[in-house]
Order: C-alpha cells, then structure tokens, then sequence
C-alpha cells in the first residue's frame, strides 16, 4: 500500500514539474525580457537625451555663439525629417461613405 501512496506522490510531482516547464519557465523568461529591455530602453534613452545636450554645449564654444549650434543642430533635424518624409510609404486610398 505504501508503495503506491509513493507512486501517486511521484507522479504528482512530475505533473507539477512538467506545467511548470511548459507553463511558468516561459512566462519568467519572457517578462525578465521585458523589464531588461525597458530598463535598457530607459538608459539608452538617458544617454541620448544626455548626447543631445552635451552636443548643444560643446557646439557653443564655436565661434559665432549659440546661434551656429542652433543652426547646426536644427540642419541636423531638418536632413532627418527629410529622409524620413523620403522613406514613407504610399497613401493608402481611404473608402468613400456613401451610399451605393
């Protein structure tokens, strides 16, 4: 009798271990994901902002004062906006409402 008391405990176990393997193993990796790539995002977001700034300021030294960092800066602005605006896609054609 005890023998099978034994065997239902094991095989319990081995229920448990296998939806834990299928189940919560997956769900731990997938959100320890997620908080290292926002915690990642967040810092790489911080250095860039912090670039941007250092940049600015390290532009100011030139001769001509802050305007030739603005101009700099803003050029630098403008030649991404236009590759960007170069790079869209087609305009998708929007149904008309009408009635038929």
């Amino acid at each position: 009798m005890s023998d099978w008391a034994s065997q239902a405990a094991d095989g319990i176990e081995k229920a448990a271990g296998v939806v834990r393997d299928r189940a919560v193993v997956p769900a731990q990796k997938a959100s320890r994901g997620i908080v290292y790539g926002v915690l990642a995002a967040s810092f790489v977001g911080l250095a860039l902002v912090l670039a941007a700034i250092m940049a600015f300021r390290a532009l100011t030294y030139l001769p001509g004062g802050a305007w030739v960092a603005y101009l700099i800066l803003g050029g630098i602005c403008v030649i991404a906006g236009l590759l960007c605006w170069s790079k869209r896609g087609p305009k998708l054609e929007v149904p008309s409402k009408t009635a038929p």
